[in-house]
């Protein structure tokens, strides 16, 4: 199965990937069959089931209103993510929904959140803790029951027939299929191409007759459009544990030194000082449910755009102490290209063999991943070969092993938002520290996704995005 770069980097909504855009996804998909077959007309009722880690953190993911709208047709990337609140709202208290309305042939049905809304907090479905049934009845009559499991980066699979996963092979055949490290390296090799460049190929391959680097610049786009929105606005994030943004302040007052400056030397942290408000900025917009890119998740989402722009005002053209945040200057396209290809291409090694997912392998597949991936990214923008690439992603999900996911109050809040600026920081630090050496590796790409697999297996489930254990039941909610 072929994974694209833009697999890897889908434009969603927050604040969670596989809790917030995966059920929406799901819950789209059963809408639009339902509305699809001949029995539309005489649905009565609808009921959702999440179970597991979907249960157990749901409501603070926004499971709930992401599945009510995706029930009514609505789509990640498109919905608007102002008006999702509100909708959510008015469905609970109108007791009433309308079931792919967004694509104007909707069935308007009752809807109660006790009955037709489930969240089970000690409950699980075989396969994936992220587990969710939906089921369509006509009268007392079941017209359709299907089961879905989102894995993490907002990717959904359905429960087959036979009791494992339907996963739909795609069967395009790119030139330079990878699933390993071991694989893009001997790719790289054999053909004389960097990691960027096969990659380029590959989605070129998937992506027949449309404009590859455009859409990557796009997703770029997104991602600035999203720091922009962070370091503008203030005030306190939903869900009552009353965390306050801070990415405005900082970014005001980077912008203010660095303009009392004049271009003089900088003060020594510049460079991380940027870094930290790029992150805290994704985050915060993806705490309060704001348009966001996967990358790989949303909860790690500002680790790969705050390299992007470390890129951008350090590597690619100097910093610029007039502009502060950086956008895309168009003669800066190739390394913002050569960056997401290289990242993206590593994030589908990890989505292959590997898990992104906090609910089966804890926050080191999400922080520790979003980390590998920005680090080998900068590494190839950088001049590194193929092996000190590999090199810098193995740097960056090493020392994130053990990482667990602990989410106070079920909130992608704390410790989620400032762990992404430090992740960031490791990722610069990762791929600086690759470029110093040959790429020649005692711990090599696959080995560390090994190892984080099997550390995944052995952690208590608590601590796997259930806001059983660790920070989540040793902070005292006020």
């Amino acid at each position: 199965m072929a994974v694209s770069v833009f697999d890897i980097f889908k434009v969603g909504i927050g604040p969670s990937s596989s809790h917030t855009v995966g059920p929406m996804r799901a819950a789209n998909t059963f809408a639009a069959d339902l509305a699809a077959s001949p029995r539309f007309a005489e649905v009565t009722r609808v009921r959702a089931e999440l179970f597991g880690s979907l249960g157990a953190t749901g409501h603070g993911h926004g499971s709930e209103s992401a599945v009510l709208l995706g029930l009514e047709g609505e789509e990640p990337a498109t919905v608007d993510t102002d008006r999702t609140p509100v909708r959510a709202a008015q469905i609970r208290s109108e007791g009433r929904i309308v079931i792919d309305a967004a694509h104007g042939h909707g069935r308007e049905i009752g809807f109660t959140d006790v009955d037709d809304l489930v969240l089970y907090r000690n409950k699980s479905l075989p396969f994936h803790p992220n587990g969710m049934t939906f089921t369509a009845w006509a009268g007392d009559e079941v017209v359709s029951e299907r089961t879905f499991y989102s894995i993490g980066g907002g990717f959904v699979v359905e429960h087959g027939e036979d009791g494992h996963p339907a996963i739909v092979p795609d069967s395009t055949v790119v030139p330079y299929p990878f699933r390993t490290g071991k694989e893009l390296l001997a790719q790289c090799s054999d053909n004389r191409m960097t990691i960027a460049e096969v990659t380029l190929a590959n989605e070129e391959a998937l992506h027949p007759g449309e404009d590859v680097r455009e859409m990557l610049l796009h997703v770029y786009d997104v991602m600035h459009e999203c720091v922009e929105r962070g370091c503008s606005r203030s005030g306190v994030l939903p869900g009552g544990l009353h965390v306050r943004r801070r990415a405005r302040r900082a970014y005001q007052d980077l912008v203010t030194r660095e303009r009392f400056s004049q271009g003089k030397s900088q003060a020594a942290f510049d460079s991380m000082d940027w870094l930290t408000v790029w992150a805290l900025a994704v985050n915060e917009e993806n705490a309060a449910g704001g348009r966001i890119v996967t990358a790989p998740t949303n909860r790690a989402a500002g680790i790969v755009p705050a390299v992007a722009h470390f890129i951008l005002r350090f590597v690619a053209s100097g910093p610029d102490v007039d502009t502060g945040t950086p956008g895309v200057d168009r003669g800066d396209d190739d390394a913002i290209v050569d960056y997401l290809l290289t990242a993206g291409a590593i994030g589908a090694i990890y989505q292959q063999s590997a898990s992104i997912s906090g609910a089966e392998v804890g926050c080191q597949g999400e922080v520790g991943v979003a980390c590998s991936m920005a680090a080998g990214g900068l590494a190839q923008v950088m001049g590194g070969s193929a092996a000190q690439v590999c090199n810098a992603a193995e740097i960056g999900l090493e020392h994130h092993l053990g990482l667990t996911c602990d989410p106070v109050g079920g909130l992608v809040q704390v410790p989620c938002i400032e762990r992404n600026a430090v992740g960031a920081i490791k990722a610069v630090t990762s791929a600086r520290l690759a470029m110093t050496g040959d790429g020649n590796q005692i711990v090599s790409l696959d080995q560390v996704m090994k190892t984080m697999m099997e550390t995944g297996r052995d952690m208590k489930v608590k601590y796997k995005e259930t806001a059983r254990g660790g920070l989540a039941v040793n902070i005292v909610e006020c």
